[in-house]
């Protein structure tokens, strides 16, 4: 006792969890990782790993959070100013993950690894602060729509390949990087963009004026946005620059921005277009087309982002139990305690191996960057035994992306809803610290229910499972062949592929009738793949905890209900 106070090491108060290197201690993000030859990357995702793991970005991701964006839409002498003020330490994290390549380093540097490499990037910067990963992932998922029209990409992809980060509205070219942001849906509409009213006019030199207002734009302060507006041929898809070439400023509207449950770091508005200059992208009417593989990488990064969240909500959890005391003995080895944490462990690890599969695909489908639909196009009219190889690469392409089309949907429709259980688990295990905005398991709640909603809420993604079935039957043959590649692995596996096939079959047989358990198979199929990666790659004990948790006769809703037999401190050792 000191002046009627408790020394602190008699506190039993959990230090913090900083000064970590977030990738190394992440073995499911190592081996996937490495299995997926992204292992070249590995030195560079240790320092990203280190840096966010340090107590500084730690702290700037917490200010971050604190001090929400505020919007300025007049100057002092009442003109328009249509900007958003945010807090320093936003900008500092969000040029952090720009230096860093977590935006668009797999299109920049395409290589064998690439999109596997950029997605472990992303995850860890989304660990710790998750509001700045919206423009991140966009930018990410704009450059093969841009890709679609040569002379915007000749002069906008350069300037998303840079690595510097510049907040100011200032023209793209005096920037060291560029950012871009997303303004799809109205308030008639929401997931229906075919009901979008906003319209776009020919003005005779190759652009066009956008007239019409938004719902929501994510990261109003980017330096372009895509966005969707009706022409006479029907929905086209337009970049929309915040500055013109010539300094003037393009009349884009900030009125409001949105009051969210989460994501509060990064700004979402309500915008307006006044006679808005942009350009189009893609064939006019065909604006869906052109913004299908930016719905994919925005949906793949939904999944990461949720997964990321699993791995801070477990290592937080982790942290906690292994410092904390309560009745005689550590947390970690109360026997209900560590099941919680197993559980929640094998969940993650789920999330992240799914997650991973779908960007080695992305490396499948893109060998080349977005110069690979030329190089699909060479394979198809060439000649010889070069010509061969290059036909049996180009198919193996084609798989993937089949795959990857179906594969991504069913993933984001259940990894994403997980994401909020999961963090309401995870909070729980640091008890009444979990639930002040002191330690980071609350903003990570409020956080992940924004995942299962964007580019598609459940209902949405489900329905588009059937949607991949019934126009794309080369989708789910790639899925098919994907699962029975481990069949016979495990009778419970076996079980679960049966049961997710037949599903499947019946759906592609009865699409309408299929509409009302959609849910139902994009669950279990979501449940074969992560067990299938799991039997494949992870540690036993993660593979048979999760399969007699999840596929079992004794499988429970609720997380922390394993059976006698799962090895919790193997599990929890591998955290």
């Amino acid at each position: 006792m000191c002046n009627g106070r408790m020394p602190d090491t008699m506190a039993n108060q959990v230090p913090p969890r900083v000064g970590i290197d977030e990738f190394s201690t992440n073995g499911a993000l190592v081996d996937g990782v490495r299995r997926h030859g992204a292992g070249w990357a590995s030195g560079a995702l240790a320092t990203v790993g280190r840096l966010v793991g340090s107590a500084e970005f730690q702290e700037n991701a917490r200010l971050a959070n604190l001090h929400i964006p505020a919007l300025h839409a007049l100057d002092r002498y009442g003109e328009r100013l249509d900007e958003v003020e945010y807090h320093p330490a936003y900008h500092r994290v969000l040029g952090d993950a720009v230096a860093h390549g977590a935006h668009t380093s797999s299109w920049a540097h395409p290589r064998p690894g690439a999109h596997v490499a950029r997605a472990a990037a992303f995850m860890l910067f989304a660990q710790v602060e998750p509001g700045h990963a919206c423009p991140v992932s966009m930018t990410h998922a704009a450059v093969p729509a841009l890709s679609r029209e040569p002379a915007v990409a000749l002069s906008w992809l350069p300037l998303l390949y840079g690595t510097g980060y510049e907040p100011r509205l200032v023209p793209p070219v005096e920037k060291p990087g560029a950012l871009i942001g997303m303004a799809m849906t109205e308030r008639q509409g929401g997931s229906d963009v075919r009901a979008n009213t906003t319209m776009a006019f020919d003005a005779g030199d190759g652009t066009a004026r956008i007239t019409g207002e938004k719902w929501f734009c994510s990261a109003p302060m980017s330096d372009a946005f895509l966005v969707l507006a009706q022409e006479q041929s029907g929905l086209s898809c337009f970049l929309v620059p915040r500055v013109l070439h010539d300094g003037t400023r393009n009349a884009f509207r900030l009125v409001r921005l949105k009051s969210k449950l989460g994501n509060r770091a990064n700004a979402s508005a309500e915008v307006a277009f006044e006679e808005t200059f942009g350009w189009r992208v893609g064939d006019a009417g065909r604006g869906v087309r052109t913004i299908l593989d930016m719905v994919h990488e925005t949906r793949l990064d939904c999944v990461l982002g949720t997964a990321a969240g699993m791995r801070q909500g477990v290592a937080e959890a982790v942290w906690h139990a292994r410092h904390r005391r309560a009745f005689g003995k550590l947390l970690i080895d109360q026997p209900a305690m560590a099941a919680v944490l197993a559980d929640l462990a094998i969940e993650a690890e789920a999330s992240i191996a799914l997650g991973l599969r779908l960007a080695a695909a992305d490396d499948a489908a893109w060998p080349a960057g977005v110069d690979a639909v030329a190089s699909h196009a060479q394979a198809v009219t060439g000649s010889g035994a070069d010509a061969l190889r290059s036909r049996e690469s180009a198919a193996g392409a084609a798989r993937e992306r089949s795959f990857a089309r179906i594969a991504t949907a069913v993933a984001k429709f259940w990894v994403c809803q997980r994401g909020p259980a999961h963090a309401a688990e995870a909070l729980q295990c640091l008890g009444g610290n979990g639930y002040t905005e002191d330690f980071p398991l609350a903003m990570r709640y409020r956080e992940q229910p924004v995942l299962a909603i964007w580019e598609g809420s459940g209902n949405v993604v489900a329905l588009d499972v059937l949607r991949a079935l019934a126009r794309e039957p080369e989708s789910a043959e790639a899925l098919a062949d994907e699962l029975e590649l481990r069949r016979g692995a495990d009778p419970l596996l076996d079980r679960q592929l049966n049961r997710s096939l037949s599903l499947m079959s019946d759906a592609r047989r009865e699409p309408e009738a299929a509409q009302s358990w959609a849910r139902r198979l994009a669950e279990e199929l979501a449940l074969a793949l992560e067990a299938a990666l799991l039997v494949s790659h992870a540690p036993s004990s993660v593979a048979e905890a999760f399969l007699a948790a999840r596929l079992g006769d004794d499988r429970s809703l609720g997380f922390g209900c394993l059976p006698d037999a799962a090895r919790t401190r193997e599990i929890l050792e591998r955290v």
